[in-house]
Formats: structure tokens, C-alpha cells, sequence
């Protein structure tokens, strides 16, 4: 471990934030791993941290640090990076892993033309494509399930580690399959590990965020699909399907590499009862600003109630289930969920150029088409990550919902009266979905999965909405192409359309505002009244 800075050490006037001897989050790890998860040191490493039996937690302000350090007041560290960069690194893990989601996504694309042209030993019939697109999205919704327990067991960034392998094996078994068995397979794995993310990402982010940060963060794990996707039809476009999952496959090893620097989760380890070492993983990524210390104080004193309060029985644990702290945020979770896939986002994501095919004029080159709405999409997810940070989750959610519902309802009206030499409009409609849909109803349900659960069933709570998600995902996938089939174009945008607009009206009446909340903060708004007269 690399000696700590002396108090009285002047720093270098050009580089005001930047020290020589600052503990990085590799010294940290290292250091949690060989105390074996109890981290019980002589220092108190807890900046202005004391606790007592009486008083629970104290916050003390460091009147010796010389102005412009900010300093530990044991240690006497000084800081060298800004909190943003930090939580930027931490962030960067899931969403890279995210991005290897976006992969799996838009590999159906690319794959199922590449089939039928190959016509080798690997059919391509429709029912044997829909099982090759939708395999992907079957154990989504179990990968979540497991994945509430498993970060809830193991953390957040050993669970991340876990991820990795299956989703490395998903894309071996993809780039060597000679047949459907192994192509089912590696589709099966793949999106196994979608399922797993699906909660983890969010989760970790919002742990590791401040709420003025949050946001953008998680809006980046939108952005992270929408690359992931346009990044797998480029590749598939030029090279075979072959090579773009060997390609995909070296992303879960970078993963990896990444995972070597970021910490685990501040709330989870406060939460199995390491104060300290939480404490120190925090002040790592927030820094000491008045707003982090209070956080860490409500963190902290949930900690020590809980400890304090009578072994819960499991009874109680079953009433608990049916708390409103629970059970509103669940709900309006799953509403959230359910708008966004039956608005069809998946469907368009994983048969774009069918789709295409089906609703643009066919002089129009259905590979330059879908790589503008690649592009779109790209950029309304960027657009996304900026607006998130700057205005409100509700407001976004229903400009999004809005003009979801009029691109649906405007390409159905087309294709059911088929106006001739006005291809433009078709592909303006899903040019405007594309966009409308990537700012609001794809990102906003993940970004608050992470935040609108209470501590304590976090893992529960976003692993059953996620969970739900991918069974809509499933539902969606597997039954747009018989949709389009049977039912007709004009009948499932429709469909998609209507979704769209009561999702809308009813998000309008339950969805809660949380942008620049705490976490302790957002818990609070949902519990009853009882529940906050008792605290009293």
C-alpha cells in the first residue's frame, strides 16, 4: 500500500487535484480482499466518520485541512481525481458489459439474412428463425431472477465478473455452430447473460452515482445498447456472421480487464454490515461534500437500525412483500416495462430489415435504411444521456410515449391506404418512432429500475420487474413475425401504437419523479403513512 500524503505537504500549485501518493481503487481491492471481507483496520480510514452505540453515526468537519486539500482525517490523503471521473470508471464496467448486450440484440439481424442466403446446414424457414431471433430473449427473464440473488449474495462487481463467462461461451458456441443445436445454444447463453445485466447494470450505477450524475449514467446504459446494436449491423454487413460473433466475443474479456479497477458497490457492503470499508469506498467515488456525507449518514443509519432492530421472522419477511415501499414501485415498474416492449422497440431492434422490407417502398436500399435508423437511434440515445441529466424522468416519459404512439399510428394510416410514390412517409414514421422511443420509453424504465427500490429488496424488487420485461421482450419477438404474417402490418403497428398511448395515460397518473433524489430519498416517498408516523 503506497504511503499516504503528509497534511503539511504542499502541493504542486499547476496541478491543484493531482497528488503523488493517492491509494487507487486497486490497493482497495486488493486490501478487501485479503481482509476477508471484514476490512477491521487500527485507522479509522472514514473521513469525519465516527460511530457510537448512543448516537449512531457522526459526521465531523476537518477544520485543519489546509483550504483548497481535501483530506482523510486519519490518513491525511489528499484527492487526486474529481468524484465524476471515479464514478465514471465505475460506471464504465456495466456499461460495456451493456454494450455486449446491445450485441446479442443486433446480431438476429445480421444472422437470419446471412442464413438464408448460405442455405446451409443451418435452416432458415420462418418458424426456425423466429426460434434462432427469440432464443436470445427466452432465458432473459430467468437471467434476472438469478441475477437479483446473485449480486444480492456476492455483490455487485463479483457478480459482473460472473457474467462474463457465460456470455464469453454464448459467443464461442454462436461463431463455431455448423448446426441448430449449437446456434440455439450460443443464443440461449447470450441472452441468459442480457437477462443477468438487466438489473445488475442499473443497480450498481445508481450505488456508485450522485444523484446530479445519476441519470446521465444510467441513460448511458440506452446508449450502450443502441451502440452495441448499429455496431453488430456494421460488422455483420461487411464480414460473416461467423466472424462478428468471434469479434463479439473478445468484448466479455475486455469486461474483464475493466472489472480489475472499479470497486464493488459502497450500499452493498454497508449493507452486510463492512461500515467501514463501505465508508471508504465511497468517499472514494462521491468525495466529501456536505450532500455525500449526509447520504452516507442516512446509508449508514438504516445500517445500524436494522442491527438494532429484533430478528425478523419469517413472517415478517412475508408482510414486508406486501409493503408499499415494495409493491408501488414494482407495479409502476412493470407498467413501465410492459409500454416500452409492446411498443414494439424489440421487434424493430431484431427484424429491421424485414420490417423495412415490408413498410418502404422497395426501390429504397434496405441496408442504407436500416443503418439511418441505426444512426437515429445512436444519436437519440446520446441526446437522451444529456436530457436525462437536465430535466425530469416524467417529462421525458411522456413526450417519448406521445410521439411513439403518433409515428405508429401515422405508418399504419400509410400502409393501410397506401398512397402511391410517397415512400418518404413510411420511412419519416419510423425514423420518428426510432427517435422518439430511444429518449424516453427505452432508457427511463432501467434508469429508474436501479434507483426506485428501497435497499433492502433491491435486488428482489429489480430482478422481478427486469424479469418481466424479458418475458414481454420474449412475447414481443417471437410473435411479431406471425403478427406481420397473418394479422398484417397495419394491425400490429396499430397494436404497437395503442400500447404506446395507454402506457402513457396511466405512467401519466403513477410515475413518481425522481431525478436529483437520493436513494433514501426516493425509498421514503413510497413508504405509507404508518410506516413514516412510526419513525416519528
Amino acid at each position: 500500500m503506497v504511503e499516504p500524503v503528509a497534511a503539511d505537504k504542499p502541493k504542486d500549485e499547476g496541478s491543484p487535484n493531482v497528488i503523488e501518493n493517492e491509494p487507487d481503487i486497486a490497493d482497495i481491492n486488493q486490501e478487501n480482499q485479503t481482509a476477508g471481507g471484514n476490512f477491521e483496520t487500527k485507522e479509522n480510514y472514514k473521513k469525519n466518520l465516527r460511530i457510537s452505540s448512543s448516537n449512531g453515526l457522526e459526521l465531523m468537519e476537518d477544520k485543519e485541512a489546509p483550504k483548497g486539500d481535501v483530506l482523510l482525517t486519519d490518513s491525511k490523503t489528499v484527492i487526486r481525481f474529481s468524484p465524476i471521473w471515479k464514478q465514471g470508471l465505475a460506471a464504465s464496467a456495466p456499461i460495456l458489459l451493456t454494450f455486449a448486450a446491445g450485441l446479442t440484440s443486433g446480431f438476429s439481424a445480421i444472422l437470419l439474412p446471412q442464413l438464408e442466403i448460405e442455405a446451409g446446414p443451418i435452416p432458415a424457414d420462418e418458424e426456425t428463425t423466429s426460434w434462432i431471433a427469440s432464443m436470445a430473449a427466452l432465458p432473459m427473464a430467468p437471467g434476472c431472477l438469478i441475477s437479483g440473488w446473485m449480486f444480492e449474495r456476492f455483490g455487485r462487481r463479483t457478480s459482473q465478473f460472473i457474467v462474463c463467462a457465460p456470455l464469453l461461451l454464448g459467443w464461442i458456441l454462436t461463431a463455431v455452430a455448423n448446426n441448430l443445436t449449437l446456434m440455439l445454444c450460443g443464443r440461449f447463453f447470450t441472452g441468459l447473460c442480457v437477462g443477468l445485466i438487466g438489473p445488475l447494470g442499473p443497480v450498481y450505477i445508481g450505488e456508485t452515482s450522485e444523484p446530479k450524475y445519476r441519470g446521465f449514467f444510467l441513460a448511458a446504459i440506452s446508449l450502450a445498447i443502441a451502440l452495441g446494436i448499429i455496431f453488430a449491423h456494421i460488422l455483420g454487413t461487411f464480414i460473416s456472421w461467423q466472424w462478428t460473433a468471434v469479434i463479439c466475443a473478445l468484448f466479455p474479456i475486455l469486461n474483464i480487464v475493466l472489472l480489475i479497477f472499479v470497486p464493488e458497490s459502497p450500499t452493498w457492503l454497508i449493507s452486510k454490515g463492512r461500515i467501514e470499508e463501505g465508508s471508504k469506498v465511497y468517499y472514494w467515488l462521491r468525495g466529501y461534500s456536505d450532500e455525500a456525507k449526509d447520504e452516507l449518514k442516512g446509508i449508514i443509519d438504516c445500517r445500524l437500525a436494522r442491527d438494532a432492530a429484533p430478528v425478523e421472522t419469517w413472517k415478517d419477511k412475508v408482510l414486508y412483500f406486501k409493503s408499499p415501499e415494495l409493491i408501488k414501485p414494482l407495479l409502476i415498474m412493470i407498467i413501465f416495462f410492459a409500454t416500452c416492449q409492446f411498443a414494439g422497440t424489440n421487434a424493430f431492434a431484431f427484424y429491421s430489415i424485414g420490417i423495412i422490407q415490408k413498410a418502404v417502398d422497395k426501390s429504397i436500399d434496405k441496408y442504407v435504411a436500416m443503418f439511418v435508423m441505426d444512426l437515429l437511434r445512436l444519436i437519440a440515445s446520446v441526446v437522451a444521456c444529456v436530457i436525462c441529466k437536465q430535466y425530469g424522468r416524467r417529462p421525458l416519459c411522456f413526450i417519448s410515449g406521445g410521439l411513439t404512439t403518433i409515428s405508429m399510428v401515422g405508418l399504419s394510416m400509410f400502409l393501410y391506404l397506401k398512397p402511391e410514390n410517397m415512400a418518404w412517409i413510411p420511412l419519416s414514421c419510423l425514423m420518428l418512432y426510432i427517435c422518439a422511443i430511444s429518449i424516453g420509453l427505452v432508457p427511463l424504465p432501467w434508469m429508474m429500475c436501479g434507483e426506485i427500490f428501497p435497499t433492502k429488496v433491491r435486488g428482489l424488487g429489480s430482478g422481478i420487474s427486469s424479469a418481466m420485461a424479458f418475458v414481454c421482450f420474449f412475447i414481443v419477438v417471437k410473435t411479431a413475425p406471425g403478427m406481420m404474417t397473418y394479422l398484417g402490418e397495419v394491425f400490429t403497428f396499430s397494436f404497437y401504437g395503442t400500447v404506446a398511448f395507454f402506457g402513457t395515460i396511466i405512467l401519466f397518473f403513477a410515475l413518481p419523479e425522481t431525478k436529483g433524489k437520493s436513494l433514501q430519498e426516493i425509498e421514503e416517498k413510497f413508504k405509507s403513512k404508518k410506516s413514516n408516523d412510526s419513525k416519528v
